[in-house]
């Protein structure tokens, strides 16, 4: 409950907060009062904006989540296994070579450029043999490859250097409602996936052997979580470009609060990762008035210290969290 009246507040905040200020009580009335004076404002500017990160939070929070607990890597992101690397470089490449520019264009190439580093991921870790390390390890490479392979389009191209530095810093600036009601499904569907994968995950972390005793198919688990993490990934970072540390910071601050269950967890993610990203993204709009900070960079140099301290904690102690 008190997750939950925390998003609520947060959401009302954000849109609240912005180029024209405005109250608790305007924004309120704005959104229910086609009448308000604050109606335009509110529907047109602010609510596609705090939807919008709401999806995105609830995917990468999720992702995060059953990354860690696929990997049993207490510093797994996203951007761990390439998935999100996978797909920045296929909607760079539509941008610089087809001139792509809407969601509409970008989700099926990031969908395409997920997938295939999933597939590819899948293979080069063992397939049905792969370990959490071997994962990790495939997962790094392939991130750092790709990555570099997008600096380089960037560098090149600069005809579609301005239209790509948006999108890649990770933003929500742009939100329209034509974007959020093309990702809700999406998010929706990936959602229903991670919560199906709570049990075989939680029987996985006893140990593949263990998880088998207990009538859990570790392989087809690891294909679904794989498959979810590439559709959550996929959808919020078409959306709203790469944002990183959202997954990795959300699942330890919720874990502290439920425990390892991911029955508990899960859920808890979805509600505490958006409230983290709209509250990243209405801090950089008063940071530096009246220009903002893109949620992305927020969220880099909010999350770089977090990383930080999760690295330099005894080992003991990381695994637990």
């Amino acid at each position: 409950m008190a997750a939950a009246v925390l998003l609520l507040a947060v959401v009302m905040v954000s849109l609240a907060v912005g180029a024209k200020p405005l109250s608790i009580g305007q924004a309120w009335d704005g959104l229910v009062h086609s009448g308000s004076g604050s109606y335009t404002v509110v529907h047109q500017m602010r609510l596609p904006r705090t939807l919008l990160g709401l999806l995105a939070g609830v995917a990468l929070g999720l992702a995060g989540a059953v990354m860690q607990a696929l990997t049993r890597n207490p510093l797994a992101d996203p951007g761990l296994l390439g998935i999100n690397a996978g797909a920045s470089a296929a909607v760079v490449s539509a941008i610089s070579f087809l001139g792509v520019v809407s969601f509409a264009g970008f989700v099926w190439f990031a969908f395409a450029g997920a997938g295939a580093v999933a597939v590819l991921l899948y293979a080069v870790g063992g397939g049905r043999g792969a370990t959490p390390a071997r994962l990790a390890l495939a997962g790094s490479a392939l991130n750092a490859a790709l990555y570099s392979y997008v600096n380089a389009v960037q560098l090149l191209d600069t005809a579609s250097l301005d239209r790509m530095r948006f999108w890649t810093v990770g933003s929500l600036a742009a939100a329209q409602t034509s974007t959020v009601e093309k990702v809700a499904p999406f998010v929706a569907v990936g959602l229903v996936l991670a919560l199906l994968l709570a049990r075989p995950l939680n029987a996985m972390a006893m140990g593949e052997d263990a998880a088998r005793a207990l009538g859990a198919r570790p392989g087809r688990a690891k294909i679904v979580a794989i498959g979810t993490v590439t559709l959550l990934c996929g959808a919020a970072t078409a959306a709203c470009g790469p944002i990183i540390f959202v997954g990795l910071m959300v699942p330890h601050f919720v874990r502290a609060l439920t425990g390892p269950d991911l029955r508990w967890l899960l859920p808890y993610c979805a509600v505490l990762a958006p409230a983290l990203m709209l509250a990243a993204d209405v801090l950089g709009r008063v940071v530096v008035r009246p220009s903002e900070l893109q949620v992305g960079i927020v969220m880099v140099v909010a999350g770089g210290p977090v990383f930080l301290y999760f690295v330099r904690r005894p080992r003991s102690k990381a695994v637990a969290a």
